[in-house]
């Protein structure tokens, strides 16, 4: 396993390449970029533009389930909801108001606004445009179109924290990941775009049911820099013995054999 932290865009192919083959990930890495002006939809090949209303989970769904490029404007978007998290609409008074989910999912409008504060969202008014494709087409779109903002990665619960583990191993820090709830693409590609820090999310009812995403699903978005980081991190763990898949040991059975292949003898030991 390598891994390189720099910006050429043909390493985005690679880091995808091995973070699929290290986690097991059932559908590639992606990313996502957003754009201040609308030209940029003619100008990257084999973009695709929806025939039809879509939510943003549609639209991620479509660039790692089915590997397509896709490009899209505030008008392909359902409502306000989905283009208020990627700064495209919404975010004005009627939208932080809540008034259209009190009742469908909080009690009163004031939960429903509470929620709507509690988002992670990139500022209105700065983009107009966003695109998503696998991490292996960005070096096909040419210079200054080829770095995505930030990656995203469907994994298993055991997966992601194995990724975690990674990311954690040199320069250790703790991370606080929110849950906001219905909306979590708030709390992933939402607060990645915003913050650019590592952003875990359960993904919510809207993602599973209209972006296909699958039960035991948890989703990380974050920089692809932050993706060579983890890699790095992965194979120093593998080297200790600790490797994912996770080898079954036995909940019955002596475990010092077990630890003793990654832990160093107490002092003293015999």
């Amino acid at each position: 396993m390598t891994a390189s932290a720099n910006n050429d865009p043909a390493d985005l192919a690679s880091l995808g390449q091995q973070l699929e083959q290290v986690l097991k990930l059932r559908v590639p890495p992606i990313g996502m970029r957003l754009f201040e002006s609308n030209d940029v939809l003619t100008a990257i090949p084999k973009l695709r533009r929806p025939q039809a209303v879509h939510t943003t989970d549609q639209i991620v769904a479509q660039a790692c389930r089915l590997g397509w490029t896709v490009g899209i404007t505030a008008d392909d978007l359902v409502g306000a909801q989905c283009k208020a998290v990627i700064g495209l609409g919404g975010q004005d008074e009627e939208w932080y108001s809540g008034q259209q989910m009190a009742g469908v999912w909080f009690a009163t409008v004031e939960d429903s606004a509470r929620h709507q504060a509690a988002m992670e969202v990139v500022p209105k008014g700065k983009y107009k445009a966003l695109v998503v494709a696998p991490l292996a087409k960005w070096a096909g779109f040419g210079a200054g179109l080829d770095q995505p903002d930030i990656a995203l990665f469907y994994a298993t619960p055991g997966a992601m924290i194995y990724f975690i583990n990674g990311l954690q191993w040199s320069g250790y820090k703790r991370f606080d990941w929110s849950m906001v709830g219905e909306s979590s693409c708030a709390d992933s590609w939402g607060r990645a775009l915003k913050t650019r820090e590592p952003s875990l999310s359960i993904p919510c009812f809207a993602e599973r049911r209209y972006g296909g995403v699958l039960d035991d699903e948890m989703l990380m978005a974050l920089q692809p820099a932050d993706i060579a980081k983890a890699l790095a991190g992965m194979q120093a763990l593998s080297k200790n013995g600790l490797r994912y898949p996770f080898a079954q040991y036995g909940i019955q059975q002596d475990v010092r054999a077990g630890m003793g292949a990654s832990y160093p003898a107490p002092k003293g030991a015999s």
